[in-house]
C-alpha cells in the first residue's frame, strides 16, 4: 500500500495494514464473545474453544490464494542489481536495521500489552468477569482500529518522525500510570477509557509502523530490510510480550512489567530523534 499510494498521502494509505491486523484481532474477539454468549462453559472448554482455530484456518487458504494473485511491485532493474536482497547489501544499510530494532522494541511491546495481552490483564490482575472484559476489548479494538487511517493522515502533516516522537515521549511518561489504573479498576467504563487513552498514544506509532520501516531501505533490500528487522524486534519485544508479564506477575514483580515497557518507549523515543525530519520523504 506505501508503494502505490501517491506523495502527500503514503501514511493515510499505509496505515490500513494495522487497519487489517487491528480487524483480525477484532474479528477473533468477536468470535470468542459470540461462543462465550451461545456455549456453556463446559461445552466451550470441550469442544468450542476449536472452532475458532477452524476458521482461521478455512481464512488463510483465501490469504494464501490472494497473495498468490498479487504482482510484485519492485522492476526488474531493481530485482538485478548485485546486492539485491542479499545480507551483504543488508550489512550497508545496518544502520536502518538497528534504527528499526530500536523503535519497533517500544512499539511492538506496546501494542500486544495493550491488545494481546489486555484482556488477561483486567481478569487476572484487575479481577474483572471475563465476558466484560471481552467486551471492553471489542469496543476498544474498533476504535482503534478506525482511528488508524486519521492518524496516517496526521503524518503527512506532521512528519513520521514527529508521529514517532510523540508515540515515544508519551508512552514514557504515561504506560506506568496508565497500566497501574488499570491494576485496581473496578468499572469497566473506567477500564475502557484508560485502555482508549493508551491506543491513542499507540496510534502515532501503529498507523505508520510498516511505512516508517519501508522507507528506511532501498528497494532492492527493503523486504529482506524490513522483514528481518521488524521479525526479530517483535519476537523479541512484542511476541514475549505476555510471558514477560505473566512471569513477572507469578513473582510478586508484577509492576516491574510497567517499567519495562515505559523503558522500551523511551528507546524508541531515543531512536527517533535520529529519524529523518519532515520534507525528505522517500520515493518507494
Amino acid at each position: 500500500m506505501s508503494e502505490v499510494a501517491v506523495k502527500g498521502r503514503k501514511g493515510f494509505y499505509a496505515s490500513f495494514q494495522y487497519v487489517t491486523l487491528i480487524g483480525g484481532q477484532l474479528l477473533a474477539l468477536l468470535v470468542l464473545v459470540i461462543l462465550q454468549q451461545t456455549l456453556p462453559s463446559d461445552v466451550l472448554h470441550s469442544w468450542g474453544w476449536r472452532i475458532p482455530f477452524v476458521l482461521g484456518a478455512l481464512l488463510a487458504v483465501v490469504a494464501l490464494y490472494l497473495r498468490r494473485s498479487l504482482n510484485e511491485t519492485s522492476d526488474e532493474k531493481t530485482r538485478n542489481k548485485k546486492d539485491a536482497g542479499s545480507l551483504k547489501g543488508l550489512w550497508k544499510n545496518r544502520r536502518a536495521f538497528i534504527m528499526v530494532l530500536g523503535f519497533t522494541a517500544g512499539g511492538s511491546l506496546s501494542f500486544y500489552t495493550y491488545t494481546t495481552y489486555m484482556q488477561k490483564y483486567l481478569v487476572n490482575t484487575a479481577g474483572m468477569d471475563v465476558k466484560t472484559a471481552s467486551l471492553v476489548m471489542t469496543a476498544a479494538l474498533f476504535i482503534f482500529m478506525i482511528m488508524q487511517p486519521l492518524f496516517g493522515a496526521l503524518s503527512d502533516r506532521i512528519s513520521r518522525r514527529t508521529s514517532m516522537l510523540i508515540f515515544g515521549l508519551l508512552s514514557m511518561l504515561l504506560t506506568v500510570p496508565i497500566l497501574h489504573a488499570l491494576k485496581g479498576v473496578t468499572s469497566p467504563y473506567i477500564a475502557f477509557a484508560l485502555i482508549v487513552t493508551a491506543l491513542i498514544i499507540l496510534s502515532f506509532y501503529t498507523s505508520i509502523g510498516g511505512l516508517l520501516k519501508a522507507e528506511m531501505f532501498p528497494p532492492e533490500v527493503r523486504a529482506l530490510g524490513v522483514g528481518l528487522s521488524y521479525a526479530v524486534a517483535n519476537a523479541m519485544f512484542g511476541g514475549s510480550a505476555e510471558y514477560v508479564a505473566l512471569s513477572l506477575k507469578s513473582f510478586d514483580l508484577e509492576n516491574s512489567f510497567f517499567w519495562y515497557v515505559s523503558a522500551m518507549c523511551f528507546l524508541t523515543f531515543l531512536v527517533s530523534l535520529r529519524l529523518h525530519r519532515k520534507g525528505q520523504e522517500v520515493d518507494l
